[in-house]
């Protein structure tokens, strides 16, 4: 039995253990919910990257814009690729199946994606014959596939990670002996002691990407690294460096020389004026919250959804002031209802908060917000505002909206069902 999963029920047993071993080396014997990997061979799994023709979408989840396309994460299944040359009628021209995917990122007509352990490379100059052109082998080594949330355990021992992947779980409930000198382990395999000290022809990205590109540099961030690719020959990328971050990394956002991360406890800042060693500068904690974040000039906005695994029952938006990369200060918060994805273009901030819909506010005089427009019967989830269009993604839906002086109307929608 190799990861302990829940901070919760580690301190719990951490301040028993601690309790007992003053009197005797006690033991003592509990159920607790087992999650037991499925497994499926490594070049099973890697065989199952193809191209295919459009189908219906089982979940959506981020969205990337690139030229005339739209792209659109089938959460772990692949990624849906829509042609929006007529923003009136995107259509489906191809599904990517790529198991394990969640983000990807364009440069030059090669879009990157990841499947569980890997990074695959595809050619998309010609959008009727997508090639996969490379693949990068366990550069992700901390990929985890979802563990259940109400798993105490996950019983790795008969879990072979050089010749198996991980593709979903079995729950049971087991009797288990503590013993007060056992060393727990957390699902990010660090023991409960251990402390941790876009541009150049590419696409953009949504507020939960963690995938970002700057000139011929792609930053990946997964649960608590930062890794750095060399992607100038394209087809051949170079994994330049991963280092440690942070626990529970969520997104990344570049603007003018800084990486900012979202993680459920803070916004961690990074600077790439030598893009090749992004540089620690300082991070600025926050209430426990899933954490998307975007940035103008020297104003970092942030969503903050609570009531969940994140954090808190609460979820707000912060308005932070990064004009000193070194010492952020936070300068209001506003409350939200459920917030995920947002979205900044000029003195517009777009706001995707959930089943409170879509809430657009006045920047001018932040961080003095006013909330100008609300739609509030859809359901959404994450948003990119393009030159001419806005595009936003949530109820499996592919919403657009056009900007007219001080008005947003909504263009078309497009079922992704």
């Amino acid at each position: 039995m190799r990861f302990f999963y829940s901070l919760i029920t580690l301190l719990l047993l951490a301040l028993m253990a601690l309790f007992t071993s003053c009197e005797k080396d006690a033991t003592q014997e509990e159920f607790y919910n087992v999650a037991v990997p499925v497994v499926q061979p490594i070049e099973e799994f890697r065989a199952m990257v193809k191209v295919s023709e459009p189908r219906a979408i089982s979940e959506a989840g981020k969205i990337y814009s690139y030229e005339d396309y739209v792209f659109i994460n089938d959460d772990q299944k692949g990624v849906h690729v829509i042609d929006n040359s007529d923003h009136r009628n995107p259509v489906k021209i191809k599904f990517l199946e790529i198991p394990q995917n969640t983000d990807i990122a364009v440069k030059d007509d090669m879009l990157f994606a990841n499947s569980a352990m890997d990074l695959v490379i595809f050619d998309i100059s010609d959008m009727n014959n997508i090639k996969e052109e490379e693949r990068m082998k366990n550069v992700f080594p901390n990929h985890n596939s979802r563990i259940p949330a109400s798993a105490s355990f996950v019983d790795s021992d008969n879990f072979n990670a050089e010749t198996e992947v991980v593709i979903g779980y079995v729950m049971e409930t087991r009797r288990i002996e503590m013993a007060s000198n056992t060393e727990w382990l957390t699902n990010d395999g660090a023991s409960f002691s251990e402390s941790g000290n876009a541009s150049g022809g590419s696409g953009t990205g949504g507020s939960l990407a963690r995938f970002n590109i700057h000139d011929d540099y792609l930053y990946i961030v997964d649960q608590n690294q930062l890794s750095v690719f060399n992607i100038e020959g394209l087809s051949t990328p170079e994994l330049l460096k991963t280092e440690w971050v942070g626990r529970d990394i969520e997104t990344i956002f570049y603007k003018e020389n800084h990486l900012y991360l979202g993680s459920s406890t803070g916004m961690y800042i990074y600077s790439v004026e030598n893009p090749a060693t992004p540089e620690y500068k300082s991070m600025f904690r926050h209430i426990l919250g899933c954490d998307p974040v975007v940035v103008k000039g020297d104003i970092a906005y942030v969503t903050i959804r609570g009531g969940n695994v994140c954090g808190q029952e609460w979820s707000q938006l912060d308005v932070i002031d990064v004009a000193d990369k070194s010492n952020p200060q936070l300068l209001q918060s506003y409350p939200m209802k459920n917030p995920y994805g947002l979205g900044v273009k000029d003195d517009w901030l777009f706001v995707c908060d959930g089943y409170a819909g879509l809430k657009i506010y006045n920047t001018e005089n932040t961080p003095n917000l006013k909330l100008i427009d609300h739609f509030p019967e859809i359901n959404t989830y994450d948003v990119i505002p393009l030159e001419d269009v806005l595009l936003m993604v949530g109820d499996n839906t592919l919403f657009q909206y056009t900007y007219k002086g001080n008005e947003i109307n909504l263009l078309s929608t497009f079922s992704l069902n």
